[in-house]
């Protein structure tokens, strides 16, 4: 029997109701402290019948913020908060697991404690800009990261991932894509390190890799899944000199802990899927040759046809959308009836309240 994108299905110690994935989407809609809000339990509930979501994207450390009003996993007053949303999700029967998050680069002083400069993996400024309390600004030049400060990072992403199992989360999604600080360490067209995280492509994955260890054996590999964006140029995250072999050596390095699943941007985050040649079945087989159990998560500009020709030629596990889910909470339910989906409103996507957040109408509003 062919297998659908409605069919459920368990992966590590997840399970999904349905292949449908709610993607990460920043909304910038914390509140004092980065703690989470009601109104986002609010929102996320609306979204559970999702079989997985995947939470914004949450700092994992004071300094890992890039943006304005991004929910934090640090402080126990975060923790509660996302509490509240994990009990909301769970109410409706729906799986969420927290993506961790530090930004590295994509950063502005004002945004950072103290005012100091960003970290990253190198000191040279990204052509990018990151939205502040001033709107969209040009983002702060950063300090390298000296080599006796990488085991906080690590630490950092083990303590958040503890914290989110403790907030109620499922498991936890380590963000290493869209050039943010672990592809800021991936890619040598943004490493320029000489020490030994920086030069091959064993040095560079060295760094993400001590990171979803510690995840790992904080939480369990059956609770932790990993996101990639082989070659979006997302963040000034220019193209590795060689994409394929760097990203072949990651999910090699990573296949061994039989992680949950793997999360990976086809093409340009937002854009063209074939902005660049991959062979991304080459990574998928990588992951899934010991260790069936493991989910291969697709994403990016996949419409109905395209994803359930993925899951059903078993190109992919579950398949990730975005924006979609912003406009349309029974997502779901539309994809399955293929039901008109509602339009989505730009100028309320980053920041603000309800409008444009809470108040998408479902398809049994929109008939009543």
């Amino acid at each position: 029997m062919t297998t659908t994108l409605f069919d459920p299905i368990r992966f590590g110690d997840l399970r999904a109701a349905n292949r449908i994935v709610m993607a990460p989407l920043t909304r910038d809609r914390a509140g004092p402290g980065q703690v989470p809000t009601p109104l986002m339990a609010v929102y996320y509930e609306q979204r559970a019948s999702a079989g997985l979501i995947v939470s914004e994207a949450t700092q994992v450390c004071a300094t890992g913020q890039g943006y304005l009003d991004t929910p934090g996993i640090y402080s126990p007053e975060q923790v509660a908060g996302w509490r509240r949303i994990c009990d909301a999700v769970h109410g409706r029967g729906g799986t969420i697991v927290l993506q961790l998050w530090h930004v590295g680069r994509i950063s502005h002083v004002s945004l950072q404690p103290g005012g100091v400069a960003p970290v990253s993996s190198t000191a040279r400024r990204a052509n990018a800009k990151t939205f502040t309390a001033q709107g969209f600004t040009e983002v702060s030049a950063p300090r390298a990261l000296e080599r006796s400060e990488l085991p906080g990072v690590v630490a950092d992403y083990a303590r958040a991932a503890r914290n989110a199992i403790e907030a109620g989360f499922d498991g936890v999604e380590v963000h290493s894509a869209n050039g943010y600080l672990l592809e800021q360490f991936l890619r040598d067209s943004v490493n320029d390190r000489t020490d030994e995280y920086g030069g091959s492509i064993e040095n560079r994955v060295r760094l993400p890799v001590e990171v979803i260890q510690a995840v790992s054996a904080e939480i369990g590999a059956g609770r932790t899944g990993v996101r990639i964006s082989p070659v979006t140029p997302a963040n000034d995250a220019a193209q590795d000199s060689n994409a394929q072999a760097l990203f072949n050596h990651y999910i090699e390095r990573l296949a061994p802990l039989k992680l949950a699943f793997v999360h990976v941007i086809e093409g340009a985050t937002g854009g063209a899927r074939d902005i660049a040649p991959f062979d991304y079945e080459a990574l998928r087989r990588t992951f899934k040759r010991d260790h069936e159990h493991g989910a291969w998560i697709v994403n990016n500009g996949y419409t109905r046809a395209l994803a359930i020709e993925a899951v059903a030629s078993g190109r992919a596990d579950l398949v990730a959308f975005g924006k979609p889910f912003i406009s349309n909470p029974d997502l779901v339910e539309r994809l399955r009836l293929d039901a008109p989906l509602n339009p989505l409103v730009q100028a309320t996507l980053y920041g603000g309240g309800a409008a444009g957040y809470t108040d998408y109408p479902t398809l049994a509003a929109a008939a009543g």
